[in-house]
């Protein structure tokens, strides 16, 4: 069985965007120091997956080297949007057309490859945002979150905030909603008025339809981190008893803490110290790659192309 393993490439400014911190707009990144550690992991598991990309960071020259050195260690460049704005899909036909190619255009200058898979940033995406990626010739979406819980994440989130009320309306559909949870689970493809498109979801556990990406077997590591190992564990056995191929995603934050980045101190598990963030991420890749043949999005997406299932749009 395959399993996806992808990076969303969320620099320091786009979640300080999102908190409604002004600081944002001197664009603060972190890529120098989490490029080359989230590169290093992967290179000791030799493992190649998918990096999805914000426009706006390749369009930054200081970003340039670390951006480069991604797909010079084989690594899939995927397209994350340009503003990273989790209210994309909110947007009309032509600003979401628009999105893409700027992000298409700064993303091949910055890396030399052109994008064909988009992740929205929030787990966003609508029948518009599906319609105009085929009309670009995107092979995949991977923007779905099938988890019942994307409510309770949103006002966490918005609890640590001091957004108005126009703003927290423009974040309405962050983390996604309940009837997530009732979504496809495993891939499949979206029949759209533009065409066929495959929908890989980042997967959730079997059943119960709980987080088990990377950043959320770390907010359980603050409680303890043997019960997150077990947890992930579990979930990856549900998937091979299922035959859930999944797809597993990481964040930058899985690999600093707040001392590094105090600005987003606020987000779960940032006190967990770096070193020990970035050992409980190796142990669940060695599990993951021990279990399962991980690939990048593109690869596990090819590896489906017969399968007949539909889903109209």
């Amino acid at each position: 069985m395959k399993a996806a393993l992808s990076l969303d490439l969320d620099n320091k400014w786009s979640y300080m965007k999102t908190h409604g911190d002004p600081g944002w707009r001197n664009f603060p990144s972190y890529l120098d120091i989490v490029v080359p550690r989230a590169l290093e992991l992967l290179e000791s598991h030799g493992l190649r997956i998918t990096f999805f990309i914000v426009g706006q960071d390749a369009d930054i020259a200081e970003n340039a080297e670390a951006l480069r050195s991604i797909p010079l260690h084989g690594h899939e460049i995927g397209n994350h949007s340009f503003h990273h704005e989790p209210w994309l899909h909110r947007r009309s036909e032509a600003e979401i057309d628009l999105e893409l190619h700027q992000a298409e255009n700064s993303i091949e200058n910055a890396t030399g490859r052109r994008p064909s898979g988009f992740r929205g940033p929030g787990f966003v995406r609508s029948d518009t945002l599906l319609r105009v990626l085929v009309q670009r010739g995107y092979l995949y979406d991977a923007s779905s979150l099938p988890t019942f819980i994307g409510p309770l994440a949103r006002a966490y989130y918005f609890k640590s905030t001091k957004l108005d009320k126009a703003a927290r309306d423009e974040r309405h559909d962050l983390f996604g909603k309940f009837a997530d949870g009732f979504e496809l689970n495993r891939h499949h493809r979206i029949d759209t008025e533009s065409g066929p498109i495959e929908e890989i979801p980042v997967t959730t556990m079997p059943g119960l339809r709980l987080p088990i990406h990377i950043s959320y077997v770390l907010y359980i590591a603050t409680m303890s981190p043997s019960l997150a190992i077990a947890y992930f564990r579990c979930a990856l056995e549900l998937c091979r008893l299922t035959g859930t191929e999944p797809s597993i995603l990481l964040h930058p934050l899985d690999f600093i803490d707040e001392r590094e980045c105090p600005e987003l101190r606020f987000f779960p598990a940032m006190s967990l110290k770096a070193d020990v963030k970035v050992g409980i991420v190796d142990k669940a890749v060695r599990m993951l790659a021990s279990a399962f043949d991980v690939v990048p999005v593109i690869n596990f997406s090819e590896s489906f192309k017969k399968v007949p299932v539909g889903v109209k749009a």
